[in-house]
């Protein structure tokens, strides 16, 4: 033919290779809330992941290993940074306007705020050091994360 690469069906039709299907509902929605991997010797659920870091009741999952959670300390270091700018609307509708009356310089008040950056989370132990780093894109997910963190400290202070 024209250079297609061309496949036989089990039926015996021939057709044109095709790419994969989109991924149905569930694989969907598992590509963009990825499940934390089974580790073997793990008996217990997760109760809480923060990055690639997962903690059991009395274990630590990292992609490195499993180690005990008892004796761990959690850091969390903010790597963001908080930018403030005029939007390009509130610049041509201020222009629009000053020229009518000088109240249109009221659009310059206007602020967009955005937030970049990274919010790292490091766990260290006798027997493991670990970071990862979490992109931000919004001020909530910082606060998630130090939730999260508290958390997993409260089950190291109910290990002892």
């Amino acid at each position: 033919m024209d250079g297609d690469s061309e496949t036989t069906d089990t039926d015996g039709d021939k057709g044109i290779d095709a790419a994969p299907p989109p991924p149905s509902g569930e694989q969907f929605e598992q590509s963009l809330f990825p499940v934390p991997q089974q580790h073997p010797g793990v008996s217990t659920d997760v109760l809480v992941t923060i990055g690639d870091i997962a903690c059991t009741q009395t274990q630590l999952l990292t992609p490195n290993g499993v180690f005990p959670l008892a004796g761990t300390n959690w850091i969390v270091t903010n790597n963001t940074t908080k930018r403030e700018k005029i939007p390009t609307y509130a610049i041509v509708l201020a222009i629009v306007f000053a020229l009518a009356c000088l109240l249109g310089l009221l659009f310059l008040l206007i602020k967009e705020r955005t937030i970049e950056g990274s919010v790292q989370v490091s766990v260290q132990s006798p027997e493991v050091y670990y970071a990862t780093q979490i992109p931000i894109s919004i001020p909530q997910q910082v606060v998630d994360i130090e939730q999260r963190v508290n958390y997993a400290r409260g089950l190291v202070r109910a290990l002892g």
